[in-house]
């Protein structure tokens, strides 16, 4: 028997997502193009980016799959100022969420399958590493002052792309049997 469990907001097609989500990829950056949102009027913000880690997985008598998804989310993703030092700043979300999308593959590929505890485990995995990319998230726009802290900024720009230059081992997560 195969149990499943979906801890994401909806299904996502591994090979074709919809049109107004973008998986993350290293040769794909964001452009102002990609946000499609409204602009929230009480907001202060330059622009937001909406990111989401999926992830979903099923299990039985011989173990489990699971996928994972980073995606950024055009529809709920906005800009007021345009400029390359923002553009920069929303990229940077993105990248932020990717990271924690390796975290996630590399707790997985650490855990020990047991039939009857599996669903708990694999939920507290997950909850563990979505408190760490919220909190992630939070340092960053809290550092650099959304952006408006530049020596701050730039060491985030530095931090991430050193992170996702040492984390590439784990960066095939789409679907792993």
């Amino acid at each position: 028997m195969i149990r499943l469990l979906f801890l994401s907001f909806f299904w996502t097609n591994l090979y074709a997502p919809p049109a107004h989500l973008i998986d993350w990829k290293a040769s794909r950056k964001l452009t102002w193009d990609d946000f499609k949102g409204k602009v929230v009027p009480n907001s202060s913000n330059a622009a937001l980016s909406s990111t989401s880690i999926h992830f979903s997985y099923g299990y039985g008598d011989k173990g489990f799959t699971y996928s994972i998804s980073c995606q950024f989310d055009k529809n709920r993703s906005w800009v007021r100022v345009r400029n390359n030092y923002i553009l920069a700043h929303e990229q940077a979300h993105f990248d932020i969420a990717e990271l924690h999308a390796r975290k996630l593959k590399k707790a997985i590929s650490k855990y020990r399958y047991n039939e009857n505890t599996v669903s708990d485990d694999l939920n507290n995995i997950y909850e563990d590493i979505m408190n760490q990319h919220h909190d992630a998230q939070s340092k960053y726009d809290k550092e650099t002052d959304h952006s408006r802290n530049p020596d701050q900024q730039a060491f985030w720009l530095k931090k991430i792309r050193e992170e996702l230059a040492g984390s590439q081992e784990f960066g095939n997560y789409k679907q792993v049997p």
